[in-house]
Formats: structure tokens, sequence, C-alpha cells
């Protein structure tokens, strides 16, 4: 690894990597605890439903993954000592499948009023070319943010199945290989994608996007979070207690809040949602 500081090297390209999370082991029994609550629990609708986004909010090991220290002191060296959690989500790919992620930038449905965030991409499996990693344009994050045209294509894994309306160069792409355990880090603007597995194994990450407490929502929405570091003397979010058990009532009851509050903004301008988005509450 290059010896330059973090912070330059990540304000140089528009991400960093690779870091270790965890080790190989404690990966591996992470994503067995996963698997195992996936077999048990993956006809629950308020699984799926977190699985895309808010699984800190019902499984408490993805909310100590979040708060896990060896994380939280690199993106510290980015944006600082006050650190909120602002969404969570797996990106499952499982093997030889379609299923791929389109050139985006993440920032670009967030509708927050600045980019003080940093989106961490733990591996519970081995990322690698051949299965789907993670592919980043350098220097990207230096543009304002690119028009983006919804597609909902149901191999995109992405919310809308959001695509940058231009052509990206792929042959600048770095291609983010990571071991299990180990972490990326990345800007919001940062043009960034991923193609199809075409292994024999599933390629199973999680992203985990950090704000600070200055971030604000352009429209007042105060998006329901986690605080993860330091404090929130700002009070754009509504920080909300870790989760009190698996798929426990109460937590439930809080990610469909925290949910419907967060697709106000990440479907603004669309009638369309994902199968696992918008479940009716009564369900």
């Amino acid at each position: 690894m290059s010896t330059q500081p973090l912070r330059d090297r990540y304000l140089r390209d528009g991400f960093v990597f690779p870091f270790d999370a965890m080790s190989a082991a404690e990966a591996f029994e992470l994503r067995t605890e996963f698997e195992t609550l996936e077999r048990t629990h993956g006809a629950d609708p308020n699984f799926l439903y977190a699985v895309n986004g808010g699984s800190d909010f019902i499984l408490p090991s993805l909310h100590a993954l979040t708060h896990r220290t060896e994380i939280l002191d690199r993106v510290e060296e980015i944006l600082g000592p006050n650190l909120i959690v602002f969404s969570t989500s797996l990106f499952i790919k499982e093997p030889h499948t379609a299923h791929y992620v389109s050139w985006h930038q993440d920032l670009t449905y967030w509708g927050m009023d600045g980019d003080e965030e940093v989106t961490a991409w733990v591996a519970l499996s081995s990322a690698t070319l051949n299965n789907g990693c993670m592919r980043m344009l350098p220097g990207s994050h230096e543009r304002e943010l690119a028009p983006h045209r919804d597609t909902f294509d149901k191999d995109n894994l992405l919310t809308r199945g959001q695509v940058i309306a231009e052509t990206v160069d792929e042959t600048q792409a770095v291609d983010v290989e990571l071991h299990p355990g180990q972490f990326s880090l990345h800007h919001g603007r940062t043009f960034h994608g991923s193609h199809a597995n075409q292994s024999n194994n599933r390629r199973i990450g999680v992203s985990i996007n950090y704000v600070t407490p200055h971030m604000r929502n352009r429209e007042g929405i105060r998006p329901m979070v986690h605080l993860a570091r330091g404090e929130d003397a700002e009070g754009n979010f509504q920080t909300v207690p870790p989760p009190k058990g698996v798929l426990h009532e109460h937590d439930i009851a809080t990610l469909r809040q925290a949910k419907a509050l967060a697709e106000s903004f990440y479907y603004k301008g669309t009638e369309q949602r994902l199968a696992t988005d918008a479940i009716a509450c009564d369900r």
C-alpha cells in the first residue's frame, strides 16, 4: 500500500483501498450469520426491505459492522470525528447471473446540500474482477453531479437502475479487488459500477454511507439515522438507538418510518419502485 496519507490519496483519486475491517475468519463468520438469517427469514418482506437499505436497523450484527473501529478510524481521517451512518445496504451477486451495477454517482438521489460523506464498501466474500468487483474512475469525484437516467432494469442492483447519461471510458477504470474482511472508501461523486458475477460463488458486500452532521436535506427532511461516532449538534437528522434484536417488532416499525422518509428523496421524480421497497405498512 502507498505510504502517501490516506486523505491525500482519497482527495486525488476519489477512492482508496484496501483496508482491513476484520480478519477473513471474522468476515466468514459474519457472512455465515447473515446467510443463516437469510435462509430463516428470506421470505419475510421486512427482511427483504432491509437488505435493500436499512439492514443495520433490524440486524444487530450489521449495525455492529457499521460501528467497527477499523472502519470509523479511516473514515474519520477524511470526515472528522463526528460520523453518522446515513444508510446501509447489502449488494449480493449470485454466481453466473446477470446482476450488475451501472456507472453512477452515489450522491445523485440523496437530496443533500453538500458532499461531506464517504461510502465504505466491506467485502464479506472475495470481490474480484471475475465475480463483479467495483470499478472506479480516478479523479471523477472532482466533477459535479452528471445527468443520470433511470432504467429500472431488473438486473441492475441500484435503486432506480440509474446510469450516468454520458459514455464512461472504462479503459481508465480501476478494479477494486478485495479479500474477505477488507474494505474500500469512495467519494459520493466518484463514477463507479460493476459487472456481472461470472464465478461459481456469491459476491457479497456491505455498502455503508457515512455523513457528517453538517449534511442537510435540501427540502428539510430529517432522515432517521444511527450516530456512529462523536456527537450530532446540528439537528439535521433523527438519531435512533441500535436494534433490540433480529427483526424485533420495535425495530421493524422504526425501519419502515426510516425507509418512508428515505424513499421520499430516493424516488423523487418517479412513480416506480423496487419490488422490495414501498411495502404496505399493514402487511
